[in-house]
C-alpha cells in the first residue's frame, strides 16, 4: 500500500504547465499596442496651431508664402524632400528671405533719411528768414550734410576781431539772430572753431588751435548764458587750420576759411545719415517747399529773393532823374561790397584778390 501511494505523488509533482508564455505574449501586445496609440496621437497635429505657426514664421521670414515649399500639413506628400531650394547669392534677383529683409532696411534708412532732410530744410529755413529779416542773409552760409545742419559764419564783413576771440558787433548781431531758432530746436548742438592759413601764429594765443578753441567757446558761451540754450545739448571742437572752407590757394580764401560753425547735429541711423545730404541736395533741385533754400550759398539762395525786390522799386523811381548823378557814384561803391555779403564763397576771388594773408 505504502509503494502504491509514493507513486501517485511522483505523478503530481512531473506535471508541468506548459501555457505561461502566453502570459508574456499578452504583455509584449499590450506594449505595442500602447506604443502604436502614442505614436498616433502625437502624428495627430492641430491644423489651426499649425496654420497659425507656419503664418507666423512666414511673416518673419518678409512675409514668404510658406516656410518651405509643399502643403500645409506635417504627414501629407511624405515622399517629397522638406529642404527648401537655396536661393541666389544676389538678394535683388530673388523678392524673398534675406533679399526682402535687406531691401525693408534700406527702404526705411530711406525714408528716414528723407524724413531728416525735410525736418532740417524747415529749421535752416526759418533760420534764413530770420536772418534775411536783419539783412544778415549773406552773413552764414547754410549746408545740409551727414552731420547734420552746418551754419558757417563767413561774411566779408568781420566776425571775430583780428588775431581774438572777441565777437565784433556784427558778430554778435548774427549769434544773437540764430540763438532763438536754435533754442527751439531739440538736436545736439557742435560748435567748432576754424582759423585761416596765415603764416605765423596769432598774436595774443600760442596756437591756431587755441584761437579756434577760444572763437568755438565764444559763440557757445553767448548760446549758453545769454539765451538759454541747455549745456548738455552743446560741445565744442577746434579744427585750427586743419579744415578750410574754400582751397587755401585760391586769392581771398584767408577771410572765408577763419569761422565759426555751428552744426546741428542729426541723430539718425549711420546708414540714413549717408542718405540726408543726398534728399537735401534733390529738395534744392527740385525747389519745392522751403528745402529749396538750403545747401546752398547766399548767391543762388539769397541773392534772387532781394535782388528783383529793390530793383523794380528804385530803378523806375530814380533812374530817369538821378541816374547821372547818383548812379555813377552809388554802384560802383555798393557793388563790391554788397555782393560778397550776399554771396561769400563764389565772389572771395574777385573780391579780395589784392589781400593775399589777412589775420586769423
Amino acid at each position: 500500500m505504502s509503494g502504491g501511494g509514493s507513486g501517485l505523488h511522483d505523478e503530481e509533482e512531473e506535471h508541468v504547465n506548459h501555457e505561461r508564455w502566453l502570459v508574456t505574449y499578452a504583455d509584449m501586445v499590450t506594449l505595442l499596442m500602447v506604443l502604436f496609440i502614442v505614436m498616433f496621437a502625437i502624428s495627430q497635429v492641430d491644423q489651426k496651431k499649425f496654420m497659425a505657426l507656419k503664418n507666423g514664421l512666414a511673416a518673419g521670414f518678409a512675409n514668404s508664402s510658406s516656410v518651405l515649399p509643399g502643403s500645409n500639413s506635417l504627414l501629407e506628400q511624405s515622399g517629397v524632400s522638406p529642404i527648401a531650394p537655396i536661393g541666389p547669392i544676389n538678394p535683388q534677383a530673388d523678392g524673398s528671405g534675406a533679399g526682402n529683409v535687406m531691401a525693408a532696411a534700406d527702404r526705411a534708412s530711406r525714408i528716414e533719411a528723407r524724413d531728416e532732410a525735410e525736418r532740417l530744410s524747415n529749421a535752416a529755413a526759418r533760420i534764413r528768414q530770420a536772418l534775411k529779416d536783419k539783412k544778415l542773409l549773406g552773413d552764414v552760409k547754410t549746408t545740409i550734410d551727414e552731420r547734420g545742419l552746418v551754419l558757417s559764419l563767413v561774411s566779408k564783413h568781420v566776425v571775430f576781431e583780428a588775431d581774438s576771440a572777441t565777437l565784433t558787433d556784427r558778430g554778435m548781431e548774427v549769434v544773437n539772430t540764430l540763438a532763438p531758432v536754435l533754442l527751439e530746436l531739440p538736436e545736439d548742438i557742435e560748435v567748432s572753431g576754424h582759423t585761416n592759413q596765415a603764416a605765423g601764429k596769432p598774436k595774443y594765443y600760442a596756437s591756431d588751435w587755441d584761437l579756434s578753441s577760444a572763437r568755438a567757446v565764444t559763440v557757445l558761451r553767448r548760446l549758453n548764458e545769454d539765451f538759454g540754450v541747455p549745456a548738455e545739448r552743446l560741445s565744442v571742437a577746434a579744427y585750427g587750420a586743419m579744415q578750410p572752407l574754400v582751397d587755401p590757394s585760391e586769392p581771398g580764401s584767408q577771410k572765408v576759411n577763419k569761422r565759426v560753425d555751428i552744426v546741428v547735429r542729426t541723430s539718425v541711423s549711420d546708414d540714413a545719415k549717408a542718405l540726408v545730404d543726398d534728399y537735401a541736395d534733390l529738395f534744392e533741385q527740385q525747389g519745392t517747399g522751403p528745402a529749396g533754400e538750403v545747401g546752398t550759398d547766399a548767391a543762388t539762395a539769397g541773392a534772387p529773393a532781394e535782388a528783383p525786390a529793390e530793383a523794380p522799386a528804385e530803378a523806375p523811381a530814380e533812374a530817369p532823374a538821378e541816374a547821372p548823378a547818383e548812379t555813377p557814384a552809388e554802384t560802383p561803391a555798393e557793388a563790391p561790397a554788397g555782393a560778397p555779403a550776399e554771396n561769400p564763397i563764389p565772389t572771395v576771388g574777385a573780391a579780395a584778390a589784392a589781400t593775399a594773408l589777412d589775420p586769423r
